[in-house]
């Protein structure tokens, strides 16, 4: 089934990809809206819409503290669906939501996907929940062509990558350091092998993340990769700024640099 994630990676003609990473419901539902939207004027390529989760064991703290601002601005999986909505009513880019499996299922995946497919919805990264527990959610996900997005990591074997790639729909996630998110990391060579590695294990592309915190950690990463997520470093911008509108053009303003220096 075509979808707008496999209708991006198919036109993209080696165009690195820049994908934001914002927290629905913060720092609260009209600025996320609002922040969504300037990710998008900012010549995103996709969208990734964080879950708001009160253990995400793979946040680190910026993306950490904005999901416990969201939940408690009383943020819930409809609110993301209302938020992928809104976003929806005036764009095409595929958006992504990044969350963990407890809502979920807790939700039900059938109705969780139905809300999802609705809201328009193009793809999910679940961070703890392993291929081989995803049998039926995958199943049931391809069938409303919907994405889903594993993640790969510095330890995974080889064997580990090839099970984790065909696992994945269209692209696959790579995350940059053995550790939590976070625009704190610094990249080495041993980031630079890890990931020219990937470049020959993976067939499908493939974007890095973790870390990502300016153009040229981006262009980086893009040595190798096919894209690049950023999130924690769009937090602090938005806590730097007191959570308010004053942070928007601070996060215009890196992603363009980011942008800028991915198209050179």
């Amino acid at each position: 089934m075509t979808s707008r994630i496999s209708e991006l990676l198919a036109s993209r003609d080696g165009r690195k990809m820049m994908v934001p990473f914002l927290t629905a419901g913060y720092p609260n539902y009209e600025l996320s809206l609002q922040l969504c939207r300037a990710a998008i004027e900012s010549c995103a390529d996709m969208l990734e819409i964080g879950i708001p989760f009160s253990d995400p064991l793979a946040d680190g703290p910026q993306v950490q503290l904005s999901s416990q601002i969201a939940l408690e601005n009383g943020t819930t999986l409809d609110t993301v669906f209302k938020l992928a909505q809104s976003i929806r009513s005036d764009s095409n880019i595929p958006l992504i939501t990044m969350g963990y499996y407890n809502p979920i299922y807790a939700m039900g995946i059938p109705d969780f996907l139905d809300s999802a497919q609705s809201a328009g919805i193009d793809g999910l990264i679940i961070p703890d929940l392993p291929p081989e527990e995803a049998t039926d959610l995958r199943a049931m996900a391809e069938e409303k062509g919907i994405s889903t997005i594993f993640l790969v990591a510095p330890t995974s074997s080889r064997e580990r990558v090839k099970s984790i790639e065909k696992a994945c729909s269209d692209f696959v996630y790579a995350v940059t350091v053995t550790g939590v998110t976070g625009s704190g990391h610094s990249f080495d060579n041993q980031t630079d092998d890890y990931l020219a590695n990937l470049r020959t294990q993976l067939k499908k592309p493939f974007v890095a993340g973790f870390g990502v915190s300016s153009g040229e950690s981006a262009s980086r990463l893009c040595r190798a990769a096919d894209g690049v997520v950023i999130g924690s470093a769009l937090i602090r911008e938005i806590e730097s700024h007191g959570r308010s509108e004053a942070g928007l053009d601070p996060v215009r303003k890196l992603l363009k640099s980011v942008r800028d220096r991915l198209d050179r």
